[in-house]
């Protein structure tokens, strides 16, 4: 090998660390395998120990082995065993299934013969439940089967001869069956009625049976409602159930109807099985609509229903202010009896309706197990509802219903505030009581309809009632304005002098003035409380009469009441109407007077000013003077919520008078000091005279007595700075510094200096 002479020096120096780092790895990898060596040596006792152990378990492991072995030797020949047996099962299976089928083969021939043989002398006999009996028994054999039969057989004449004899013995069987229930019918023998209907199931005519029989019941129907009508409609007006004779009439019908439905159930069950409840109702409902379109026909007629229904139409169409010229509005006593006696038909109908979905869907739930012909039976009842004459009559008399409760309601409710009168003993005026029951027994009798729909729409008439006809009245009365009465002598010789030129006196009419007035103002106060106690014991009525109402339901029912807490909103507005009223005419010209006197008195006091101010009668003392008196003339005439209010804008007015009346005087520490005693006094006869909080209505006032009452400008940032939330101001910076520069004995360059 030749060494280049051009090569470079090698760099020993790099060679030296790689073989130092070489030899530090190599030295590591040593130290562990060390350790490791070390650590297995250690577990040499215990791993010696565990090795015993396992030689002493080995011969018993090879006894379980064996155990084993023979274990899965015997289960072997016993699976073996088990498939030879099973075998030599399934094959008598086979063997037994073909014994049954010949058996149940002979057993039909046998019987094909003897029913071939019976049939016919049944029929001569006119043994028509033995006769039915061969033959059911007949229908009953497996025809597929009788064919094999057949085909196994050599000699099959005899055979065919019976089948052919059976199948021509039903056939007149048949007819002999639907020709004598005709006859017993016509002749309305019950007991042949019956025997026949019993017949038909036998001889495989189900439907035929379901068919003739209810339509014999049809006729008997029939026959009793025309009865009843006919009663009806002769019935004399003396009599005590004339006003709902029709309404009786129907009750009559649907109770017939349900009471055969009802007896004949169980002889449909028992003869033609479950399930025959859907084509029974179908036939029955026929003549259900029939008498009931009938019935309501001569109803209509009876009382006049479109006649007045005309005269209400053409009412609601008229322009309320124009003249009604000949045409005569209906007194709502005269619909009272009608309207009970359309809600009871309705509720009637409803009941009815009801009753036959419980009935078929009770028939349907235990004869139909699959679900998806269970779906498609209960929706062919529900069109059979829907669709029938009954469920549109049921809604026409919602119609009528809804037209005339609403009508009555309305006008009752105009002739209640038109005959409004004023017991002297009472807060209230007649009309209260009288809308409100009118509106209670309209949404009650609207519950007794059974109709969720006609319940809403009459909550929802009531609500416009309540709105456009009761509240409007007791606006309007609220805008002739509350009389203020004669302030001094001046105004009150003027008064009279115009009364006498005009040749009347008008203290009386100022008097029923302020009577009507103070009469709506308590009128609108008592009537939130009734129409939240309405609202509370329609919905605990009506949760009683529908205790399952679907969250849909619910919902309705709850927005048409939240139209009854917007009447609450309005008569609410018409309060605080009225008390505007009171507050412009008859508090605030007599609260003016009464603290514009503080600017009488002198409040830049010495400190014998201050002892002859205290010994005297104070502007304070004055002023909760004149407020008792102003309010304790309100106190008996106004209701006690109504007084609360009356009180509430008082205090308003007194405080807002006070502070701007404060503003115009000149105080002195001693002054005010006693502004500061002067204002509880006066916050503390208000606290005393009514319940609700009067803090803030005297929050500035108070605030205002505090500035005025400092020892020193400086004194102000102990109160500003006040972190711990004891104090809120009211007041602005602003504020507080013109308040300071009232008191005359405060350098006016240390207010300007305040930095707040």
């Amino acid at each position: 090998m030749e060494i280049s002479t051009n090569d470079e020096n090698p760099d020993y120096e790099s060679i030296y660390l790689q073989c130092q780092q070489d030899l530090e790895k190599l030295k590591f990898e040593e130290k562990t395998l060390l350790d490791d060596l070390n650590a297995m040596l250690s577990q040499k006792t215990y791993i010696e120990s565990k090795i015993n152990e396992i030689s002493k378990v080995i011969p018993t492991l090879k006894v379980m082995k064996q155990n084993a072995e023979e274990l899965v030797s015997t289960v072997n020949e016993i699976s073996e065993s088990s498939e030879k047996i099973s075998g030599k099962i399934r094959t008598l299976d086979t063997v037994r299934n073909r014994v049954d089928e010949c058996m149940l083969r002979v057993n039909d021939l046998i019987d094909l013969e003897v029913c071939s043989q019976g049939v016919q002398a049944a029929i001569l006999d006119m043994d028509y439940e033995k006769g039915a009996a061969h033959i059911h028994r007949f229908l009953s054999m497996d025809q597929t089967l009788l064919q094999r039969t057949a085909n196994d057989m050599d000699n099959v004449s005899n055979m065919l001869k019976s089948v052919r004899t059976l199948q021509d013995a039903t056939a007149q069987l048949r007819a002999i069956v639907e020709h004598k229930f005709t006859e017993a019918v016509n002749n309305e023998d019950l007991a042949l009625i019956e025997k026949f209907f019993k017949i038909f199931p036998l001889l495989g005519m189900h439907a035929e049976g379901v068919r003739e029989f209810c339509t014999y019941l049809r006729t008997k129907v029939a026959e009793t409602a025309d009865k009843n009508l006919k009663s009806a409609m002769t019935m004399p007006l003396a009599d005590k159930r004339h006003a709902i004779i029709y309404a009786d009439t129907l009750t009559f019908l649907f109770e017939g109807l349900a009471r055969i439905i009802d007896s004949h159930q169980p002889l449909l069950e028992t003869y033609y099985g479950p399930g025959k409840m859907l084509p029974t109702v179908d036939i029955l409902q026929k003549e259900c609509d029939k008498q009931v379109k009938r019935l309501l026909s001569e109803w209509m007629k009876a009382r006049k229903l479109k006649e007045k229904l005309q005269v209400i139409t053409d009412l609601s169409r008229m322009n309320p202010t124009a003249s009604f010229g000949k045409l005569e509005k209906i007194d709502p006593k005269d619909l009272d009896i009608l309207i009970g006696e359309t809600t009871l038909m309705h509720f009637r109908c409803e009941l009815y309706i009801k009753f036959i979905n419980r009935k078929v869907a009770a028939d349907i739930e235990i004869s139909t197990p699959d679900a998806v012909q269970k779906e498609k039976s209960l929706k062919l009842l529900e069109q059979l509802i829907v669709n029938s004459d009954l469920s549109q009559c049921k809604h026409e008399l919602l119609s009528y219903y809804l037209k005339f409760e609403q009508y009555f309601m309305e006008e009752s409710v105009i002739k209640a505030i038109n005959m409004d009168c004023l017991d002297p003993s009472q807060q209230i005026s007649s009309m209260v009581d009288d809308t409100f029951f009118i509106v209670r027994k309209c949404i009650r009798r609207s519950i007794s309809t059974g109709s969720l729909d006609g319940i809403c729409v009459i909550i929802n008439n009531a609500c416009r009632v309540l709105e456009n006809n009761f509240c409007d009245n007791l606006k309007m009365r609220l805008k002739q304005g509350y009389p203020s009465g004669y302030l001094d002598l001046t105004q009150a010789y003027n008064v009279l002098q115009t009364s006498i030129q005009q040749g009347r006196l008008q203290s009386g009419d100022t008097e029923q003035a302020r009577t009507a007035f103070i009469m709506a103002l308590n009128n609108a106060d008592t009537s939130t409380e009734y129409v939240e106690a309405l609202c509370d014991s329609i919905l605990k009525e009506i949760e009683s009469a529908w205790p399952r109402m679907n969250p849909n339901q619910r919902g309705k029912l709850e927005s048409c009441l939240s139209g009854l807490s917007s009447v609450v909103v309005n008569l609410k507005s018409i309060i605080n109407y009225g008390m505007q009223q009171l507050g412009s005419t008859a508090i605030k010209p007599r609260i003016t007077p009464w603290v514009d006197s503080f600017l009488n008195y002198s409040h830049d006091l010495t400190e014998d000013e201050l002892s002859e101010y205290e010994a005297g009668e104070s502007f304070a003392q004055t002023l909760i003077m004149n407020l008792e008196t102003l309010l304790s003339s309100f106190r008996d005439i106004l209701t006690p919520s109504n007084h609360e209010n009356f009180t509430e804008v008082l205090t308003t007015e007194v405080t807002q008078r006070m502070e701007k009346a404060v503003m115009k005087s000149t105080f002195n520490r001693l002054g005010g000091l006693v502004l500061d005693k002067e204002i509880r006094s006066l916050s503390g006869y208000i606290t005393a005279a009514t319940n609700f909080s009067v803090r803030d209505k005297f929050a500035r006032l108070s605030q205002i007595a505090t500035v005025l009452n400092l020892e020193q400008v400086s004194e102000i940032y102990d109160y500003w700075g006040d972190h711990d939330g004891a104090l809120t101001w009211r007041l602005t910076p602003t504020e507080i510094k013109n308040i300071m520069k009232l008191r005359s004995d405060l350098r006016q360059e240390e207010i300007k200096r305040l930095k707040l």
